[in-house]
C-alpha cells in the first residue's frame, strides 16, 4: 500500500510467531533423524519431542498461509533504499525466506507422514539453509538500526 511506514499489528504478530516456531523447532530439532528412521522402520515414535517438532512445523505453515494471505491484503512499506545493492539482497533473502518458509515444512511433512526418506534429508537441508539466511536477515535488521539508523527494526516492532 502506498504511504505506509511499517507492518499492521497482525503482520507483526505473524512474523513473530512464525519467526519463534522456527526457531524453536530448528533449536529442538536434535535426533529427529533417529526417530524419521524409526517411523520408517515401522516402529512407533511415542516420545514428546518429535511429536512437538512435526506440528510446529505444521502450524508453521499454516501461519505462513496466513502471513502470505494478509501481506497480499495490507500490503507492506516501500523499500527504505529503493533500487539499491542493499535493497536488492534484502529482496532477495526475504524472498528465499518466504519460500523456505513453505518448502521446509512440506519436505518435513513429506518425510513424516509420506515416508519419503530423501524429503527428510533435504528438510534438513533446507533448513540449514533457512538458517543461513535468517542470519543475514537479523544482521540487516542491525545494520539497519544501528549503522544506517533509519528505523528499518521498529517497523517489525511497533504496528503503523
Amino acid at each position: 500500500m502506498a504511504g505506509r511506514t511499517g507492518y499492521s499489528g497482525l503482520q507483526i504478530a505473524l512474523h513473530w510467531a512464525v519467526a519463534g516456531l522456527i526457531a524453536a523447532n530448528w533449536l529442538l530439532s536434535e535426533g529427529m533423524g533417529r526417530y524419521l528412521d524409526q517411523r520408517l522402520e515401522g516402529q512407533p515414535v511415542t516420545d514428546t519431542l518429535p511429536n512437538a517438532h512435526v506440528y510446529a512445523g505444521i502450524a508453521i505453515l499454516v501461519l505462513a498461509v496466513i502471513r502470505l494471505a494478509v501481506r497480499l491484503w495490507q500490503g507492506g512499506p516501500a523499500a527504505v533504499l529503493p533500487r539499491s545493492l542493499v535493497d536488492r539482497v534484502a529482496g532477495w533473502t526475504h524472498g528465499m525466506l518466504y519460500l523456505l518458509i513453505f518448502v521446509v515444512p512440506l519436505a518435513g511433512m513429506a518425510a513424516w507422514f509420506g515416508g519419503v526418506e530423501a524429503a527428510g534429508e533435504a528438510h534438513e537441508l533446507l533448513m540449514n539453509l533457512m538458517m543461513v539466511l535468517v542470519v543475514l536477515h537479523v544482521l540487516g535488521a542491525l545494520y539497519h538500526q544501528f549503522v544506517v539508523r533509519d528505523g528499518v527494526l521498529t517497523r517489525m516492532l511497533r504496528p503503523d
